[in-house]
């Protein structure tokens, strides 16, 4: 029984020492130092205790093994479950159209859908382009997403640090 309680105990241990290193890596991406700091204290201080148990087994315990490995994947799988949930933030999606008509079509139905889009002309390989540029909150990328759908262009999101000004999408109270 002792045995289990070991392995539970080192799983549960990596699960949120794993988790806690995720997401104080994004609060030192969004400039959050004091925060991440006071969580990396915990995140060490879980994973000490979790590497004494499995040190204290024994190296020969493939129970601990399985435990410490198992929590560090579970870790993180929560970690970016935690990131997604807690960290909110605004992300800007790119979107560069393959043909005029298409990028005028796709920033049409950006703005009746309330998203701030500025569209800006550029050249491409093949001729003419438009890059769309949205500033969205970070839950609300996979709607700008699904307006992409179908349509040919080249995508990409990026975090943003900070935003100010714009025009963003009202929330439904």
């Amino acid at each position: 029984m002792e045995i289990l309680f070991a392995a539970a105990l080192i799983f549960l241990a990596r699960v949120a020492d794993v988790s806690m290193a995720t997401v104080r890596m994004l609060l030192l991406v969004k400039g959050r130092r004091g925060i991440a700091a006071f969580v990396g204290f915990f995140e060490v201080s879980l994973y000490l205790l979790s590497l004494q148990y499995v040190l204290k087994a024994g190296l020969s315990s493939p129970l601990n093994f399985i435990a410490y490995a198992g929590g560090y994947a579970t870790g993180n799988f929560m970690g970016s479950l935690l990131e997604e949930k807690l960290l909110s933030g605004h992300v800007l999606v790119e979107i560069i159209a393959h043909d005029v008509a298409g990028g005028a079509c796709m920033a049409n139905t950006l703005r009746e859908a309330g998203f701030g889009t500025t569209v800006i002309t550029g050249e491409g390989r093949n001729g003419p382009r438009l890059v769309l540029k949205v500033v969205c909150d970070r839950n609300d990328r996979h709607r700008v997403l699904a307006a992409t759908k179908g349509c040919s262009a080249f995508v990409f999101v990026s975090d943003l640090k900070g935003v100010q000004g714009g025009h963003f999408q009202r929330k439904a109270k």
